[in-house]
């Protein structure tokens, strides 16, 4: 019997020793995720799975969500709800590194705001300038957003040839990114917010701060707010994930270790897979001739493939240049634009906004490939610049 338990405990070690080893490896989160996008991609476009797997994503659900005012669809699910969680694990480690990391000293929170604001500025200018003057303009937007969990998981493949500090600049940079997208959204794309809503969310969010400033360490007792703030952002026309963001500044600093523990692995291993997969279920056009030739892919691949990172480089250079802000310790210019590169990963919020920045269909279908194709050259451009420049620091001194 002993021998046989032995025995079961080696052949244990030798299937789940290699997987333990793989999911604690930093590199593991971004294969995981160009993995699931390749297979996402191929069912969409193969003809015998596609049009069952895309018509999976988009199936609604016939239970009580249309009475509460609830995600209809798997998509949806994924996400509004799903994504709010990922959202919350960033924005707690923002908010850790804000407080007591790289990013206390005003000068350092600073840059990646500036970077932010100028990763934003450019691309919609530069779409501009290609769309001026006709109804495609309204697709300004579309370039302007950074998709936070491909661009983390394209940075996550380098390891520890990168220090944490630019990690932790990417992640800030794409939140107030993201931020600046969903307010972008709210105001020029949404035509039905409610400001109904919109206050209760204000109020929750109030009734949070409060039981943080009485220094309240329950974690259950942010649960109840959490799940409401969560409810009145998603009825009020605003992205949903928003309160996953404000829920983690509210968090008492000292229970932030142990809330990130426990959400890492579902959340990078489980949540981020079915997020590539459910935005990722995109059907290619059979002829890519009126994709290449469109002004619309013109600007947003220029947009995000070059407007991006001059964009960011320039604004964070020029808030150090006048001391405005300062880069992170171990961090050098070329890394900066290795970022601001892997910034053009748009991905989720770009093709989210080609879809409402333009009605007609072949429209959101030019705009959705451009975003891949310049998505793919951004996230290759970005890895390459990001793996020389790290390269000599890893090199033995001779």
């Amino acid at each position: 019997m002993k021998k046989q338990v032995t025995g079961f405990c080696k052949l244990q070690n030798k299937l789940f020793s290699p997987l333990k080893f793989f999911f604690s490896d930093s590199k593991a989160i971004g294969i995981v995720l160009i993995v699931c996008t390749a297979l996402s991609l191929t069912l969409s476009n193969c003809e015998a799975t596609s049009t069952a797997y895309t018509q999976f994503w988009d199936n609604e659900f016939h239970w009580f969500v249309h009475f509460l005012h609830l995600p209809e669809t798997n998509l949806l699910f994924v996400n509004d709800v799903l994504m709010t969680l990922f959202f919350f694990l960033v924005g707690m480690e923002i908010k850790r590194e804000l407080t007591i990391g790289e990013l206390a000293s005003m000068q350092k929170s600073l840059l990646p705001v500036f970077a932010a604001l100028g990763g934003m500025v450019c691309p919609a200018i530069i779409f501009i300038l290609f769309n001026n003057g006709t109804p495609l303009q309204k697709g300004w937007g579309i370039p302007m957003a950074t998709d936070i969990a491909f661009s983390l998981g394209i940075l996550s493949l380098l390891g520890k040839r990168v220090p944490v500090q630019l990690k932790i600049f990417l992640t800030a940079l794409a939140i107030i990114d993201d931020l600046g997208a969903v307010l972008t959204i709210a105001i020029f794309y949404s035509a039905n917010i409610s400001f109904l809503y919109l206050g209760f969310a204000a109020v929750i969010a109030l009734v949070v701060v409060g039981l943080n400033k009485f220094k309240v360490n329950n974690l259950m007792y942010y649960l109840v707010p959490g799940i409401l703030l969560w409810y009145c952002m998603f009825n009020c026309g605003v992205h949903a994930t928003l309160a996953g963001v404000i829920m983690s500044f509210c968090m008492p600093l000292n229970q932030l270790a142990k809330v990130e523990h426990k959400l890492f692995y579902p959340v990078n291993f489980v949540i981020m897979p079915l997020f590539a997969l459910a935005n990722t279920a995109i059907v290619l056009p059979v002829n890519m001739n009126f994709v290449v030739t469109s002004t619309i892919s013109f600007g947003v691949i220029a947009g995000l493939v070059i407007g991006k990172p001059l964009g960011i480089f320039t604004f964070a250079y020029l808030a150090a240049k006048f001391k405005i802000a300062a880069v992170p310790a171990t961090t050098t210019w070329k890394q900066v634009l290795g970022v601001g590169l892997l910034g053009g990963i748009g991905f989720t919020m770009s093709i989210f906004t080609a879809a409402l920045a333009y009605e007609t269909h072949n429209l959101q279908i030019i705009a959705k490939v451009a975003v891949i194709i310049a998505s793919i050259l951004s996230g290759i451009l970005g890895y390459s610049l990001l793996w020389f420049s790290t390269q000599s620091v890893l090199l033995p001194s001779k």
